[in-house]
C-alpha cells in the first residue's frame, strides 16, 4: 500500500467521521484511529447530530454469566447472513467451531467476514441486523 492510498484513507476518516478503520491488502495492515479532542467531538457532535452514533449494545437477560463475548474486529453494518432472503449464519443454540463464518460486517463498501476463533454454542446476538457498530462492539456471546 502506497502512502496515497494511507492518506486517502486518513481522509474518508476525516470526513465521515468514523472512529477508525482497518484494511488488509495482502500482508499488509493499516489501521487509522481517529483521535477525538473536545474540540473535534463538539464539532462532529453538531454537524451528524445525536441519531448519528450507533446506540450502546446490550446483551439480553438470558445470557449466562460465564458465556464470553465475541468482539467486532472493525466498525460497519452487521448482518446475519450473505444476502437479505438467506438464512443466518448462525443461530442462538448452534454449535460453531473455529472458522465458521457468523457474520458479515460491511464497512467501507467491502463485505467482511467474522468468523468463530473460539469451539462453543452461541448464546445470544445482541445486535440486530443491519444495526451500526463500532469496532470492539460485542456481536455475539459464545458458551
Amino acid at each position: 500500500m502506497d502512502i496515497d492510498e494511507i492518506k486517502r484513507l486518513i481522509d474518508i476518516v476525516k470526513e465521515t467521521g468514523i472512529a477508525e478503520l482497518e484494511v488488509r491488502e495482502g500482508e499488509s495492515l493499516v489501521r487509522v484511529v481517529a483521535s477525538m479532542n473536545q474540540e473535534t467531538s463538539n464539532l462532529t457532535g453538531q454537524a451528524a447530530g445525536a441519531d448519528a452514533m450507533p446506540s450502546p449494545i446490550q446483551a439480553s437477560q438470558n445470557v449466562p454469566s460465564n458465556a464470553l463475548p465475541i468482539k467486532s474486529p472493525m466498525a460497519g453494518t452487521f448482518y446475519r447472513s450473505p444476502a437479505p432472503e438467506l438464512q443466518p449464519f448462525v443461530e442462538v443454540g448452534q454449535r460453531v467451531e473455529i472458522g465458521d463464518v457468523l457474520c458479515i460486517i460491511e464497512s467501507m463498501k467491502m463485505m467482511n467476514e467474522v468468523k468463530s476463533e473460539r469451539i462453543g454454542t452461541i448464546v445470544d446476538v445482541p445486535i440486530d441486523n443491519g444495526q451500526a457498530i463500532e469496532s470492539g462492539a460485542t456481536i455475539f456471546y459464545i458458551n
